[in-house]
């Protein structure tokens, strides 16, 4: 769906709950199935769900894809990084070439991978690259301003990196994607994850904020520091998540939200990773609730607040490996766990198929 034509208001109207009459099928068909009442445990929640979400007893997620969205953070001048920025480009080069973590995970589950540039400092010539046709150039601007002195981007630029994730989302599902898993990279940016986190949850910061990439204690001293300054100097609206997008968020995150939004208005599941993936979930569901029903918990990474931001928005992981990588690895993975739900419901047979006699 092109951009042009739809608005960020039309699409939050367009977006409709998931179907509870498809999930009470889908349960009385589970509660048939030739075992023990739920003897698979979340796997009936997770397939059920799924039937909500696809209006069919029939769903498929047989096509796959993660989509890495890709930005740099002007907070890094704070020193909330154990690595430089450098490394965005080099690991986006890296995702390319098909040598990254997720990379590796998604061609073992037959995930494809695309990677979105919606605001990394250097430029990237896809024409020029190995693996360049994974990359897409939507670059907002190069990076964002350092949110402890000022907003990290204006509303503009904010609806504009929504858009973007919508944009490519609706892209990928118009071209028979059944499931889309978010993905992440960029340095620095468990700061402004962290830092919405905590707006919107209300927890303190303390509970939110992690070593990211390796801090060590001085190091998240100072991360929790640059993100008190940056939430008194900016104010954001807890309620209003175009808001808090623009004053502590980053260009992924806002493209991990659009992205959200689209699964959920074309009515697809989406799998949302770790911490980043998860605070550009809690913008979706900010500017519409309705779209934490389309939403699939990958993992619980290491992060301190990201079972805190997973609780808030009622979803439970379907992992939980101690993985802290990012990238959409861990909802890649996930998706062969989901893959499976889906089939016991559809392949299974009823105690009437089976010839098998029932419970009294």
């Amino acid at each position: 769906m092109d951009r042009s034509i739809i608005e960020l208001e039309d699409i939050i109207i367009g977006i409709k709950p998931v179907d509870g009459q498809w999930i009470e099928k889908a349960r009385t068909r589970t509660s048939r199935l030739v075992m023990p009442t739920r003897a698979l445990g979340r796997l009936h929640d997770i397939s059920e769900r799924m039937c909500g979400i696809s209006r069919t007893l029939q769903p498929s997620v047989r096509n796959k894809a993660v989509l890495i969205m890709a930005a740099d953070h002007g907070i890094v001048d704070e020193g909330v990084s154990a690595y430089p920025q450098e490394v965005t480009g080099e690991m986006i080069k890296t995702f390319l070439k098909d040598g990254a973590g997720i990379n590796v995970i998604s061609s073992y589950v037959g995930v494809q991978v695309q990677v979105v540039d919606v605001g990394i400092i250097p430029e990237l010539d896809p024409n020029s690259l190995s693996g360049g046709e994974k990359l897409h150039i939507e670059k907002i601007r190069k990076g964002t301003s350092n949110f402890a002195k000022g907003p990290a981007m204006n509303l503009h630029d904010a609806r504009q990196s929504l858009m973007t994730g919508f944009t490519h989302a609706s892209r990928l599902f118009k071209n028979g994607t059944d499931i889309i898993g978010t993905g992440d990279m960029g340095i620095g940016n468990t700061t402004p994850s962290a830092a919405i986190g905590s707006v919107i949850t209300g927890k303190r910061l303390d509970e939110m904020v992690g070593p990211g990439t390796g801090l060590d204690d001085k190091g998240i001293i100072k991360k929790k520091n640059a993100i008190l300054r940056g939430i008194e100097l900016n104010q954001p609206d807890p309620e209003n998540g175009l808001d808090i997008l623009a004053k502590i968020g980053g260009f992924e995150i806002g493209a991990i939200a659009g992205t959200i939004l689209a699964a959920a208005f074309h009515q697809k599941p989406v799998v949302v990773d770790g911490l980043i993936s998860t605070a550009g979930a809690l913008i979706a569901h900010c500017l519409c609730p309705a779209s934490a029903g389309y939403m699939f918990a990958g993992h619980c990474s290491e992060e301190p607040g990201h079972k805190a931001m997973l609780a808030w928005l009622g979803l439970d992981p379907i992992l939980d490996l101690g993985m802290r990588l990012g990238e959409g690895s861990g909802g890649a993975l996930s998706m062969t766990i989901i893959e499976a739900a889906i089939r016991v419901l559809c392949d299974m047979m009823t105690f009437d198929e089976a010839s098998v006699s029932n419970k009294e």
